[in-house]
């Protein structure tokens, strides 16, 4: 069992969770996932480590609710609170150098997995930029943990409601014409995303990083279900990546096979706001 020591809500969908897991806090790296179990028929989910502290034996765990388990998550379980399984880390931990001028491209959620490696980058004596991009002013985070290991820190809204309007993409664009070619671009956010940003830095010639999050199920390379198509290659994200060359990705079949289980996806979640609904009126009822 795992005890939840630290919960922060960010927005009506994501939110942080700081897991005791000493063990794991010890072993884990930038670039590592874990795998999330709640009870004991509940679905195995993977998750990127956002962040670890050593000594206080803490995982952190930046979560956005989507899915029938990450709903369950949001909903059920507040500070204190126990769930059942937390095996990690897990997956090739980042390879971690002095680039020179490493970019850092965040994507939503994929803004808290890209602040370890931001952190290491910059410990490494790179000189670091980071572009963090968000729909709307309401679902930031994390700005703030941000700035001390950025030399420069670019905040996008879809919307414009805060920082540069437009896509991460757009100021990946704009930044590149106006200070020239970094050494290195790692980005993270959803697949389409990281494809735009590995089309652009191909046709320059630029070395870019993705972390892929491909559909998961045990973790260990064992069911294939994460198989993707890298330089022409199959490789299991779980044990091969999660990070892979971003100019070699065949991000046109990843997306397609995130799509697989859509209709179903849907259904678990409809019978989730049902349930959720139910018991809501029960309580309401039995109060």
């Amino acid at each position: 069992m795992y005890q939840i020591v630290r919960r922060e809500q960010y927005s009506d969908v994501t939110f942080r969770w700081d897991v005791f897991a000493p063990d794991v806090a010890r072993a884990a790296q930038p670039g590592q996932f874990v795998m999330l179990r709640l009870y004991d028929d509940g679905e195995r989910i993977p998750l990127t480590i956002a962040d670890f502290d050593r000594m206080r034996g803490t995982i952190t765990l930046v979560v956005q609710a989507l899915g029938k388990t990450t709903r369950f998550m949001l909903h059920n379980y507040k500070e204190g609170d126990w769930f059942l399984d937390f095996a990690g880390p897990l997956g090739k931990a980042s390879e971690i150098e002095k680039f020179g001028h490493v970019l850092m491209v965040g994507g939503g959620l994929g803004v808290a997995p890209i602040y370890p490696q931001l952190r290491a980058f910059k410990e490494a004596g790179n000189h670091t930029t980071a572009i963090i991009g968000f729909r709307s002013k309401d679902l930031m985070f994390w700005e703030e943990k941000f700035r001390p290991y950025c030399d420069e820190l670019i905040v996008c809204t879809d919307d414009g409601s805060f920082g540069k309007k437009g896509f991460v993409t757009h100021a990946l664009a704009d930044l590149i014409a106006e200070k020239g070619r970094p050494d290195l671009v790692v980005a993270i956010g959803p697949a389409i995303m990281m494809k735009v940003v590995s089309d652009m830095t191909r046709q320059q010639e630029i070395p870019t990083l993705v972390s892929l999050n491909s559909i998961m199920i045990d973790g260990t390379g064992m069911c294939g279900c994460c198989r993707v198509d890298v330089g022409g290659k199959a490789k299991f994200v779980c044990v091969d990546g999660p990070e892979f060359d971003g100019h070699k990705v065949d991000f046109d079949l990843l997306i397609k096979r995130l799509r697989t289980y859509l209709p179903q996806e849907q259904q678990s979640r409809e019978r989730f706001v049902q349930d959720h609904a139910c018991r809501a009126v029960e309580g309401a009822s039995n109060g």
